[in-house]
């Protein structure tokens, strides 16, 4: 899976929280929000569909 970086604004408070989140699952910030997008993604069935391999 290829990642792309790129810039994110964010309030302060929510930021805190996801950390806090993310400390207590033994994630990284960065992971966290990726899996909190995953899985919004996911349960609104918006989550792109895998490629398959050629």
């Amino acid at each position: 899976m290829k990642k792309k970086a790129f810039a994110l604004r964010i309030d302060e408070n929510v930021l805190n929280a996801i950390e806090k989140w993310a400390s207590d699952e033994f994630r990284s910030t960065n992971g966290q929000i990726e899996w909190m997008l995953s899985k919004v993604l996911k349960d609104a069935n918006r989550f792109p569909n895998k490629k398959k391999a050629d």
